[in-house]
């Protein structure tokens, strides 16, 4: 029965920063006897002044968290499932990617956020994702040590269509790190989040951006563990940063399938 460790974090302005927490993470998630992390969307940089972001937004190659990730990887011997950074693309505009890092430090899967948030919220708030990011168009998965991965992305959540391709592939646990907004968390955080792990009978890790941000930005926090039947296993709240641990019985997919074929059953919808 793998151990995750899931890193609810308060991602700042200052990658440097946000490299040292994100190490401090490794570390507990070890200490604490777990096979895998999983980490917030924008782990490394969280910062909606673009003009200021742009100093920060760099390649792969020349990013200070991914690197500090792989290395802590490799340190302590741990799988993480980096949420995602931003990260230079080959055009005009960035990245949202996450990055699958196994036990000896190496990037073995990589996954760029398809759906973009673009919208307006009846409290004021306006995002237009897209004017800094080009949205990816591969549905991802990779073999871990918590069984067959699915990578998503914050508001991919809101995009079934995705989610039923990751059911498809038999995914065990799908991954879905955010920086969810406190207006739509309260309504539709753990709605969302069960009925993913409802329809593609697997667990879901959610791994949540929390409180008051540098930059101006509430997030809504309560990273989840969800297993396949929707129940929830794991809430880390809405106050504050830190990391949790949850045991996935792998086995509770092969029951719930059984019990609710609902994969095995699934039709062509007519076009």
């Amino acid at each position: 029965m793998p151990r995750v460790a899931i890193f609810q974090a308060n991602t700042g302005i200052d990658p440097a920063r946000n490299a040292v927490a994100l190490r401090s993470a490794i570390t507990t998630a070890a200490d604490g006897g777990a096979t895998m992390l999983f980490t917030p969307e924008m782990s490394g940089l969280l910062d909606r002044d673009r003009k200021r972001a742009t100093a920060h937004v760099v390649a792969e190659g020349e990013n200070p968290v991914l690197a500090a990730a792989c290395d802590g990887a490799a340190q302590h011997g741990l799988w993480i499932a980096l949420g995602s950074l931003a990260v230079a693309g080959d055009g005009e505009r960035w990245a949202n990617r996450s990055f699958v890092i196994d036990d000896a430090g190496a990037i073995v899967a990589r996954y760029d956020k398809m759906h973009m948030f673009d919208v307006d919220l009846a409290d004021g708030e306006s995002w237009r994702e897209s004017n800094a990011y080009a949205p990816g168009s591969e549905v991802v998965t990779v073999e871990t040590p918590v069984g067959r991965l699915g990578l998503t992305v914050c508001y991919d959540i809101r995009f079934p269509a995705l989610f039923d391709a990751l059911g498809r592939a038999r995914c065990d646990v799908i991954a879905i790190p955010a920086a969810f907004t406190r207006p739509t968390g309260r309504d539709h955080w753990h709605l969302l989040q069960r009925a993913r792990a409802v329809e593609a009978s697997a667990f879901v890790v959610a791994a949540a951006q929390v409180g008051e941000h540098e930059d101006g930005r509430q997030t809504y926090g309560h990273s989840l563990a969800i297993d396949p039947w929707g129940k929830v296993l794991l809430d880390m709240g809405g106050e504050a940063p830190g990391v949790g641990f949850v045991d996935l019985d792998l086995g509770r997919i092969a029951e719930v399938r059984q019990q609710v074929p609902s994969l095995a059953n699934r039709r062509e919808m007519p076009k």
